[in-house]
């Protein structure tokens, strides 16, 4: 996974349904998108953000996404109920307009907002990394089969950390230098 081959794709990461989140601590939740998100703009990847009726109780987006990712934000797809999100066409196109056969996604919750795209994808082709840090659920046994079950299809998991340092591969040369202060500042505090 590399910046040119790989594309960052965040799902529902909304006000009202990060609420849901038991099995992390919802503000290192928040903190490590708000990072990841940082770093791939930063690193010139495409990122990809929907999101499940924002104008009901799942609530809108985290609102940083429209500071730090305005192009993202603004392109959004703001899906009608739909659970998988890789059944919108218009999320799929989405997908496939960044070029890249490298996904790392999120989504909340893990149990239902991840799993289904995720596995979608590596269906199509695609290989995905599940940062899970930033995908919890209302439940540990919910996490535990939806993480079993994207395991099985073919989906890898990662964390935000390891995934940054896996596209910079050198902390003091190019964009390494750049995303090192996000890393220490945002993640590692």
């Amino acid at each position: 996974f590399r910046p040119d081959t790989t594309a960052l794709v965040l799902i529902d990461h909304q006000i009202g349904t990060m609420q849901l989140i038991k099995t992390l601590d919802i503000v290192d939740v928040r903190r490590f998108t708000i990072a990841i998100a940082k770093c791939a703009q930063l690193l010139g990847m495409p990122i990809v953000l929907t999101a499940d009726q924002e104008d009901h109780i799942q609530g809108p987006l985290i609102p940083e996404f429209a500071k730090i990712i305005p192009e993202a934000y603004a392109a959004r797809i703001n899906r009608p109920g739909l659970v998988n999100a890789w059944d919108d066409p218009r999320f799929v196109a989405a997908i496939e307009k960044t070029g890249r056969k490298n996904l790392l996604m999120a989504g909340v919750t893990a149990d239902v907002c991840l799993i289904f795209p995720a596995i979608s994808a590596v269906e199509a082709g695609y290989r995905v990394q599940a940062l899970l840090d930033i995908s919890g659920s209302p439940f540990e046994v919910s996490e535990m089969a939806a993480r079993n079950r994207m395991e099985r299809a073919g989906v890898e998991f990662t964390a935000t950390n390891t995934a940054i340092a896996e596209l910079v591969q050198d902390w003091f040369q190019g964009d390494g230098a750049k995303l090192l202060p996000i890393l220490f500042k945002e993640i590692l505090p």
